[in-house]
């Protein structure tokens, strides 16, 4: 079946069968490959991307569940410029990131995480990204890095 939709404020479109899982689909046939799975299992959040302004990880819906929906990946968390996003450059000048793997569903989740609460806690930003493993940072960094992007002052946040 043919489904599209808007990508990061692109139309796109693509053949898919119906069981074609929303990650397959933005990485195999729209070759947007920023958005990683790393469990096939919904435990590990590195798929979350945003469906109609709503957080999802891709691996648990059908790409036709998509179909005409605005759709947000990784890709489009950059400036328009090309130059790194509010939330992005918060993780580059924090070390919230190590391997990487994790980092784009932990950014599309902070990105949600604002858009509900612009000034969250550490313990609310902890809450928050319960659905997120990183097997690399220990987490602190993130919290940092997340709370920058709101504007807070981190150099208070308990190590």
């Amino acid at each position: 079946m043919k489904i599209s939709m808007t990508v990061n404020g692109r139309e796109m479109s693509g053949e898919a069968e119906g069981r074609t899982l929303m990650s397959d689909f933005l990485r195999n046939t729209l070759k947007l490959t920023g958005t990683h799975v790393g469990c096939d299992t919904s435990q590990c959040g590195s798929c979350v991307i945003h469906v109609a302004d709503r957080a999802v990880k891709s691996c648990t819906m059908f790409a036709a569940e998509a179909d005409g929906a605005c759709v947000k990946t990784i890709e489009g968390m950059a400036n328009d410029d090309g130059s790194l996003g509010t939330i992005q450059q918060a993780f580059q000048d924090h070390h919230g990131l190590q391997c990487g793997f994790c980092t784009a569903g932990m950014v599309m989740s902070a990105d949600a995480l604002l858009k509900e609460n612009p000034s969250p806690s550490e313990s609310e930003i902890r809450d928050y990204l319960e659905g997120n493993i990183c097997r690399c940072t220990g987490y602190h960094n993130i919290v940092k890095a997340i709370m920058a992007a709101s504007g807070q002052d981190v150099e208070n946040i308990a190590a």
